[in-house]
């Protein structure tokens, strides 16, 4: 099936016994034992497994190409998850560009427990130099947060091969409908579902797909079950409803993108443009030849510095000054402020999340903000 069908129908069963169409939702925390004191209906209780998990789950996967998924609380929670699983002393690689709320978790949570390298894994020499014998993890974030930065996954897969390296990669910029880094041989992706997954800022979620049912992958599983992480069977509900819209959201929000990032690059005010559809991203052959649609997340630097970022924000009247990403509403945000004290981001930047108003509206509203 294409990725448009499995999104409708993948997570998705019609009710046995009232035969609705749409999967009901199941709150119970626990289930009825059998006469003999087994549970013939699979479930026991609803942090070890529930219906609208286990749906979300099965369709995750299957937009993935993978073979199991397992859903959590929040993208935190599903990146602390990788994390846990690795026995203690592991070296992991990580990008020097990437979401600062998993690397701060990496180096305040983990510190003392696993090694972290925080490196430009696109540079091979580099890559090279940074593998240890205890490396256990390549991490990569390709788009990456928020530089824009894309990574070559199949050539970090094939370094990372030679070395017995798991790769893991953050698709949340992308989804699977943009990048799909299990066919480029990663070994597991992950997401924060709350983003385009769920699509209308409203609901938390993370998740984690595998290319193969590993020893490695079932100690992700005792995580995520021992550990209780997981999200609501409500918000499993609604991530599921939200994908069925996957597909075309994202390619209305791809269409915007590539319009809006023609219009700032021929802005005067603006100084560069960070977004790999632009024929001007240093990645952008890299970013043709393994994404499917350039993604609809950018960001640009304005000439005038902080003080001119900070005024464009305050200006805007479409565009909302929040973080996150990944709605229907356009967002922007100065992310060096947001970031802390040890942020390497640019201070005129600004991330940007592309909605799904109409482009002109977008266009106006930022026109006549950096006016």
């Amino acid at each position: 099936m294409k990725i448009e069908t499995i999104a409708i129908h993948a997570g998705n069963h019609v009710d046995p016994h009232t035969k609705a169409v749409v999967q009901p939702i199941v709150m119970a925390t626990t289930f009825e034992r059998d006469a003999d004191g087994g549970y013939a209906s699979g479930y026991q209780y609803s942090r070890s497994a529930n219906p609208n998990r286990d749906a979300l789950e099965k369709v995750l996967a299957q937009l993935e190409n993978g073979v199991e998924a397992a859903a959590f609380s929040s993208g935190n929670a599903a990146g602390m998850s990788v994390f846990q699983s690795l026995a203690p002393g592991t070296h992991v690689i990580a990008p020097d560009d990437m979401y600062h709320g998993l690397r701060n978790q990496a180096k305040q949570l983990f510190a003392g427990v696993l090694e972290f390298d925080f490196i430009d894994v696109n540079d091979e020499a580099t890559l090279r130099a940074h593998i240890k014998p205890n490396t256990g993890i390549i991490w990569v974030e390709t788009p990456s947060n928020p530089l824009l930065k894309i990574t070559d996954i199949k050539k970090v897969v094939a370094i990372a091969r030679e070395h017995n390296i798991k790769v893991v990669c953050d698709n949340t910029f992308a989804t699977p409908v943009c990048q799909q880094p299990l066919s480029l041989g990663a070994d597991l992706v992950m997401y924060s579902s709350t983003k385009y997954f769920g699509g209308h800022s409203d609901l938390m979620g993370g998740a984690l797909i595998t290319a193969e049912k590993s020893d490695w992958w079932t100690k992700i599983r005792a995580v995520q079950t021992m550990g209780g992480a997981v999200p609501s069977p409500m918000d499993c509900y609604y991530l599921v409803r939200s994908i069925k819209t996957l597909p075309y959201r994202v390619k209305g929000h791809v269409h915007n993108a590539l319009l809006l990032a023609t219009f700032l690059e021929n802005h005067p005010a603006v100084e560069q443009v960070m977004y790999p559809g632009s024929a001007s991203h240093p990645q952008y052959e890299v970013a043709k030849e393994q994404m499917i649609l350039p993604g609809a997340m950018m960001s640009f630097t304005l000439k005038g510095g902080q003080e001119k970022a900070k005024k464009v924000v305050n200006a805007l009247k479409i565009f909302t000054q929040a973080t996150s990403l990944g709605g229907v509403e356009s967002l922007i945000e100065h992310r060096a402020s947001v970031e802390g004290p040890d942020t390497k981001t640019p201070f005129n930047l600004l991330r940007v999340s592309v909605g799904l108003e109409h482009i002109d509206d977008l266009i106006a509203d930022l026109e006549q903000a950096m006016a």
